[in-house]
């Protein structure tokens, strides 16, 4: 299994406005191509203004493959442009489990 973790730095006072609009528009696109939401999350210490959101694959093939169909879906394209203007900066980490981690 790995989890690819996305954090998005969003322009000061803009999480609220992106929360409203991935849970209306963005959340039922993602679900239903990625599958396996692990998290998502808002920062309230530390750095500020960011999103957090955490999505569970067997392998990077499955990755690869879910994340091409979400790239391809006209929906989610139009979602991404809207929210764009909302977005400073975006980092994307893969992780790999410890052999002892659930």
């Amino acid at each position: 299994m790995i989890v690819e973790e996305r954090i998005y730095t969003l322009h000061p006072g803009k999480v609220p406005e992106y929360l409203q609009r991935y849970e209306a528009e963005g959340l039922e696109i993602q679900r239903r191509i990625l599958g396996r939401m692990v998290g998502y999350f808002s920062t309230e210490f530390g750095p500020l203004n960011q999103i957090v959101h955490m999505w569970a694959y067997r392998d990077l093939a499955e990755r690869s493959e879910r994340r091409a169909r979400l790239a391809a879906d006209e929906d989610w394209r139009a979602y991404v442009q809207a929210i764009r203007p909302l977005i400073v900066t975006q980092e994307n980490k893969l992780l790999t489990p410890a052999p002892f981690s659930p």
